[in-house]
């Protein structure tokens, strides 16, 4: 899914759109995911300039917004850059600060889960290739879905199936693009493309991934994933 920038007639309603997404998503998750979600919806809404894409803001500055010191800041932004919300344009150097851009695409599918929170009318604004899968409900199933997995004689594709069958949007979503990296000591290891990616799996889908690798392998005791 591409969003057009969100510039002319419709500028409002999209940018409401981000932050509600946003927002939602980081309801949905601890207090560390909450934060982070918070300190960058504080730098969109006071000093991202969305027709340029440009968030021109120091680190004295963006500490002071967030009430942290410069360490933080330094720390906070690396973490941002690295799961893909936040794109250096111009590194600063004496006497000019940084330059960002926001990938709001990146945010947008990252927070896809979350969307059904919202609502069909939500999801149907910024998605219409879902379609809800009955009256009244919030799951949604892609007109595309990704393919059902292969299997390859590994216990991670194995598994694969297994969830797939369970939840095919967490499969679609979440599940299908981690690859089998490591089997060892009776724990599995996931590699995820992104940093941001292999958290979330982490902290909300472990339970169902171990429960399905189990099922075809009772040995398994632990699965990892990483980025």
């Amino acid at each position: 899914m591409q969003l057009a920038r969100p510039v002319g007639r419709e500028a409002a309603s999209r940018k409401y759109d981000i932050l509600s997404a946003l927002m939602a998503f980081a309801l949905s998750k601890d207090k560390h995911i909450q934060r982070q979600v918070l300190r960058i919806m504080a730098l969109i809404t006071t000093r991202y300039n969305w027709q340029r894409d440009e968030l021109t803001m120091g680190q004295g500055e963006i500490a002071r917004l967030w009430s942290v010191d410069d360490r933080t800041v330094k720390r906070e932004m690396a973490r941002l850059r690295a799961q893909g919300w936040l794109v250096l344009k111009r590194q600063g150097a004496r006497g000019r600060v940084s330059v960002y851009g926001m990938d709001l695409n990146r945010m947008l599918e990252d927070t896809r889960p979350a969307w059904p929170l919202i609502g069909e009318d939500f999801i149907a604004r910024l998605d219409p290739t879902q379609v809800p899968v009955g009256q009244g409900e919030t799951n949604v199933v892609p007109l595309r879905p990704v393919a059902s997995p292969v299997s390859d004689g590994t216990l991670w594709a194995d598994a694969q199936a297994v969830l797939c069958e369970e939840d095919a949007a967490s499969y679609s979503a979440w599940l299908h693009v981690l690859v089998q990296s490591g089997h060892e000591a009776n724990c599995l290891t996931l590699a995820a493309p992104t940093r941001f990616h292999a958290n979330y799996v982490g902290a909300n889908l472990k339970d169902r991934v171990l429960g399905a690798l189990r099922r075809i392998d009772p040995t398994v005791r632990d699965v990892r994933v990483v980025s």
